[in-house]
């Protein structure tokens, strides 16, 4: 059975609901199954720390999840273009898992929420790939043999799946989104699994 983990961080629970479709998309292939994680807020008390274990939703990340899985769907709200803080710092303490190679030659993707149709989706997903081309990642995209990609009028790039949420994050996720995550779940386990074969 190949783990794919779904990272993903979510205030308001709009990118968690899409780490919710991409794990479906996933659990759809056979031989794979998504492991969903999230990180914890960044305080800006510095002595502060996290409970253990979060009052909802999914684990936190461990370490041993990125040398588990067989590939990784990172997702993170948009935040004036670029990721969540929260995803940021915990990117940025994985460089013992790339001197390692923890990840490279591992299939990934990204996926994000924002509040506005124009709130800067496509930068995210990009500044989300980088850190993931720095460890030897193989990222895929949405292709547009994917009809929702076409004629979607909320979320959905070729970077990745995304989603509108409104500015009161009160807007639930659209058939289109739905579609393209639950499809960019099933690419990824589809390449993970040709990969490990």
């Amino acid at each position: 059975m190949h783990d794919i983990l779904v990272l993903y961080y979510s205030q308001h629970g709009a990118t968690r609901e899409l780490a919710r479709m991409i794990a479906r998309g996933i659990d759809s292939v056979d031989g794979c199954r998504a492991r969903l994680r999230t990180v914890p807020k960044v305080s800006t008390v510095c002595e502060a720390t996290a409970p253990a274990v979060p009052d909802s939703g999914a684990p936190y990340v461990e370490k041993q999840d990125l040398q588990d899985c067989a590939g990784l769907a990172l997702g993170s709200p948009t935040r004036f273009g670029n990721m969540a803080a929260a995803m940021k710092y915990f990117l940025d303490g994985t460089a013992p898992e790339w001197m390692q190679g923890t990840l490279a030659g591992k299939p990934a993707c990204v996926f994000t929420s924002s509040s506005t149709q124009h709130g800067g989706q496509e930068s995210t997903l990009l500044s989300m790939m980088i850190p993931l081309l720095h460890h030897g990642m193989l990222l895929l995209g949405l292709p547009f043999t994917e009809p929702a990609l076409s004629h979607t009028r909320t979320g959905g790039t070729p970077y990745g799946a995304s989603h509108v949420a409104g500015h009161d994050n009160n807007v639930t996720l659209s058939e289109d989104e739905k579609q393209l995550a639950i499809a960019q779940g099933r690419r990824l386990a589809e390449a993970a699994r040709k990969l490990a074969a």
